[in-house]
């Protein structure tokens, strides 16, 4: 989404003033943005998706697609489990390294708000369907990294 941002695309220019109020991009720009990224992704080997889907209307519709599409199949959903004052800490570290306008105290504070209304009930449907994998995003990078080509070899055994 940021990249459609920066290359002021039609969507890019839609989801500007979204991702600057720390608010979720609709649903229709965002599957507009998508769909034809993930089925290409999904002919060439493979794809990893990263902050989406982020409502649990992206993940159903997200979920549909891939039924109705033998071509993509969902293996497994990676949550990063980190506490508030970790996520927090982080955000202010990329605020000053990325000088990013939306990761003000107010903008993450909205966040972490939708995060709790919008995404957190998407833990629970992949749970359900036995791809939920969660790993403990506050250890080292390269601790999580082991945990999670831990947990995706298992599920391909």
């Amino acid at each position: 989404m940021r990249a459609e941002v920066s290359q002021a695309t039609r969507i890019g220019k839609i989801a500007a003033e979204y991702l600057e109020r720390g608010d979720l991009v609709p649903d229709d720009l965002v599957f507009e943005m998508m769909s034809a990224r993930v089925l290409e992704a999904a002919r060439n080997g493979g794809y990893v998706l990263d902050g989406f889907p982020r409502t649990l209307h992206q993940a159903e519709e997200a979920y549909s697609l891939a039924h109705d599409n033998e071509e993509i199949i969902l293996q497994a959903v990676i949550y990063l489990r980190a506490g508030v004052e970790e996520l927090r800490n982080r955000l202010r570290a990329r605020a000053h390294q990325e000088r990013r306008s939306d990761d003000t105290e107010v903008g993450v504070a909205h966040r972490f708000e939708v995060f709790d209304a919008e995404t957190q009930p998407l833990l629970g449907f992949y749970a359900k369907r036995g791809i939920l994998v969660e790993v403990d995003g506050e250890q080292s990078v390269e601790e999580v990294f082991v945990d999670i080509t831990k947990a995706i070899d298992g599920l391909c055994a």
